[in-house]
């Protein structure tokens, strides 16, 4: 339970019971619990769009959503993805890239990066309501932070760590084989009773055969670029996998919609 808390202490700005200090290494293994996180962000921006829907049209729901999506996560992969793409514009050496993530000034590459990709999650998430039933649609909100928050744990299995300290290295230390392999089946236990129970069973295959590899494959291929221009990953890191990965989710899904439906 305690590492249950954790991770949602890292990941939300949900208020929950303070755990106190706690060791390096629960803090670090708390990403074994990150799905359990997407589950229950999942569930409250269902909840939240099947609330607004009554009251508003498809595309202000879609805005709020995306807002709550936002608030939930206290802006904190936002703030990653931004200090990731001012260092990878800076083209400056490595020890300098990791001296501009950790610079609280945001510059334009990261001002850049998060209205473009806000931008586009809003337009997916509008396409994704306007296209698919309103099953397939709130399954989606579901799953959607569920699959996300599993792609950080594969970054953070495979990467090694840029610095030498920070959060970010506790979470690679302490993330080992069974980390991995209990996030992978919790997410995709979700897959199945999500899907299962909305009998929506080729999109749960689809999701098995297709989803999760391709945003498996997205996380071996973010840590070979990071290792690459940064010589390991940061928590800044792991925040614009994140947010990518929702993109990837989200065109997944809408790719389901347009050529298998």
């Amino acid at each position: 339970m305690k590492k249950i808390l954790l991770a949602f202490q890292f990941l939300t700005i949900i208020p929950l019971k303070d755990t106190g200090e706690s060791p390096a290494k629960d803090v670090g293994s708390a990403t074994v619990y990150f799905p359990v996180v997407g589950i229950i962000e999942g569930s409250l921006l269902s909840v939240l769009a099947w609330l607004l829907l009554k009251v508003f049209p498809g595309e202000i729901t879609s805005g709020l959503v995306l807002f709550a999506m936002v608030l939930v996560n206290g802006v904190l992969h936002l703030d990653g993805l931004s200090d990731t793409f001012d260092a990878i514009a800076s083209r400056e050496d490595t020890e300098r890239k990791l001296s501009i993530m950790k610079d609280s000034t945001i510059g334009p590459a990261g001002v850049t990066a998060i209205v473009l990709v806000l931008l586009l999650q809003y337009l997916l998430l509008n396409a994704l309501f306007f296209y698919s039933s309103l099953a397939v649609y709130y399954s989606g909100l579901l799953l959607m932070p569920v699959i996300s928050r599993c792609t950080m744990v594969w970054a953070i299995f495979h990467c090694r760590s840029a610095r030498q300290g920070g959060l970010g290295r506790m979470f690679i230390e302490h993330t080992g084989l069974r980390e991995l392999i209990t996030a992978t089946a919790l997410t995709v236990v979700a897959c199945f009773v999500t899907l299962g129970v909305i009998a929506e069973y080729e999109l749960l295959a689809f999701h098995l055969m297709f989803v999760l590899p391709v945003l498996y494959f997205f996380s071996v291929s973010a840590v070979w670029f990071f290792h690459k221009h940064f010589g390991g990953m940061t928590g800044d890191s792991f925040g614009a996998v994140y947010e990518i990965a929702v993109l990837l989710f989200l065109l997944s899904r809408i790719l389901w919609v347009q050529k298998f439906t």
